[in-house]
């Protein structure tokens, strides 16, 4: 089986403006990093700057959205339906962020409904799971995430478009986790899967501790957040040589 391709995610949150966009995009265009045959690179401003991002983007670096509704549009006033989305040719989604799950009280359920919806409609998805800092210190972080991850099990069946995003609510963690996850993949929907799934880290990567991370085993990327909006997300695209250089 070939060797899971590096990813680098940009999540810029609820952040920016259009002149922001334009700056932000202009670091990225003009940035020497690793071919698309090295690392996949998929950046998330908010939803009313897709369009204007995609229209600057150099061609080998993707958009995502940071969320989308669990179903058809309709009567669901402020929320952005997968359909939507496709439409404008925004090829990604970022789903189940801790913040959602915090702030939103998204379930894991509810989740799991949008990732197999999004799915369905043609979207690739990025899914994210992780434990808060009580659920930490309690010694139960492979429980809160394991039956984060079962809760999509259930929905999907294939994962091919699936990258699944480890993000400790509480700070840095380690590539236990990831060992884990990959181990329970393969215990619970199969070798196969665990084998070409992407499992990338989500907790406070940045210039200074990028490189380090990427060569820990069974971690295939990064979900980054404020520093996605600095000229330092180059170097953390440029973390993906420490890779396949160990590869």
């Amino acid at each position: 089986m070939a060797p899971r391709k590096f990813f680098v995610g940009g999540n810029w949150k609820c952040n920016g403006t259009g002149d922001d966009v334009k700056k932000i995009v202009t670091v990225l265009n003009e940035a020497e990093v690793p071919s698309e045959d090295a690392v996949e690179v998929v950046v998330s401003p908010p939803f009313v700057f897709l369009q204007q991002a995609t229209g600057l983007l150099r061609p080998d670096f993707a958009v995502a959205a940071q969320n989308c509704w669990v179903r058809k549009g309709g009567a669901f006033t402020g929320e952005i339906s997968a359909e939507m989305l496709v439409n404008l040719q925004v090829p990604w989604v970022i789903l189940g962020h801790s913040e959602r799950r915090a702030l939103l009280n998204e379930s894991s359920d509810f989740v799991a409904d949008k990732v197999a919806y999004a799915l369905a409609q043609g979207l690739k998805v990025i899914a994210c799971i992780g434990e808060t800092l009580e659920q930490r210190e309690a010694g139960t972080t492979m429980e809160v995430v394991a039956a984060q991850t079962k809760a999509i099990a259930e929905k999907i069946s294939d994962w091919t478009n699936v990258v699944l995003t480890y993000e400790p609510v509480w700070a840095i963690g380690t590539g236990k986790v990831h060992d884990g996850l990959r181990k329970w993949l393969q215990a619970n929907v199969g070798p196969a899967v665990a084998e070409s799934t992407r499992i990338i880290y989500g907790g406070s990567v940045n210039g200074a501790n990028c490189k380090e991370l990427a060569a820990q085993p069974d971690l295939d990327g990064f979900l980054v957040g404020g520093a996605s909006l600095k000229p330092e997300f180059v170097d953390i695209i440029k973390s993906a040589t420490v890779k396949s250089a160990s590869a």
